[in-house]
């Protein structure tokens, strides 16, 4: 070997530790604002990290919601939401995250995650309902006001399938359009089951009786219910229940969404 590859034999390892080093800097550095486009990108502009900090690995946005990505009207969270990932486990192949809402969450829920699935642990979150607003029709319409809870058990995900329940709590629920306050609570349980998805709405208290059932299949909803109002409820909300649905023989309201 001559005196030039005897260098370069010489130099080789440490030009890789080298530009090891340079690429574990640059991941460890990686700046929120990294992901925050994406994130947006990957929900159709309707779920939003803004006002990114920190880094991709230890960091902080707020979250909002908008109807998609040219609306213009948007909702926040009150608070942050925080992530932590290890490092370490990228080397098996896997990304482990912490994720806490400073304001809305409970407890931190885990996020763990490989090129063939993920699972998202057990947790809850707290928000109003005015949030949702942001969402556009029909919830800019009705204008809901209220505490909305979600609560969940662990999720799995297997590329475009999905296995996992969600039970939804409203209480103490407003509409803009009615002066009955409150118009009641209600239940709404999501469950998950690969391909499809089933839900089901139920009061848990009135004036307003919401109820029904529905189905998810290829990101396609159909939910069919029916809603009413106690007798001494009937003519105060009327004009709500016209906008709900369309009026059955006995007296209750069609719901009907998706197609």
């Amino acid at each position: 070997m001559n005196r030039f590859g005897y260098a370069v034999s010489r130099a080789a390892p440490w030009v890789f530790v080298g530009f090891v080093a340079i690429v574990v800097t640059v991941l460890v550095m990686l700046p929120a604002a990294w992901i925050t486009p994406q994130f947006a990108a990957r929900t159709g502009g309707r779920i939003i990290l803004a006002d990114p900090s920190g880094s991709l690995w230890h960091g902080s946005a707020t979250l909002r919601l908008a109807a998609g990505s040219d609306s213009g009207d948007l909702t926040e969270l009150p608070g942050r939401l925080e992530w932590t990932t290890s490092f370490g486990s990228l080397f098996a192949g896997r990304v482990h995250m912490t994720l806490n809402q400073t304001d809305a969450m409970r407890a931190p829920v885990e996020v763990v995650a490989s090129m063939r699935e993920a699972t998202l642990g057990a947790g809850g979150i707290d928000v109003p309902a005015s949030l949702l607003d942001g969402l556009g029709a029909p919830f800019n319409t009705l204008a809901l006001r209220g505490v909305v809870r979600l609560d969940w058990g662990e999720w799995r995900v297997f590329g475009p399938r999905a296995f996992g329940r969600m039970t939804v709590t409203m209480s103490d629920v407003a509409a803009r359009i009615s002066r009955v306050r409150p118009l009641g609570a209600y239940r709404l349980v999501y469950e998950a089951q690969g391909d499809t998805a089933s839900m089901t709405l139920t009061t848990i208290r009135g004036p307003l009786m919401l109820d029904g059932t529905g189905t998810m299949r290829d990101r396609h909803l159909m939910f069919t219910g029916s809603a009413h109002a106690e007798p001494n409820y009937a003519d105060n909300l009327r004009s709500l229940l016209d906008l709900l649905g369309r009026r059955s023989p006995d007296g209750s309201y069609a719901l009907v969404f998706g197609r």
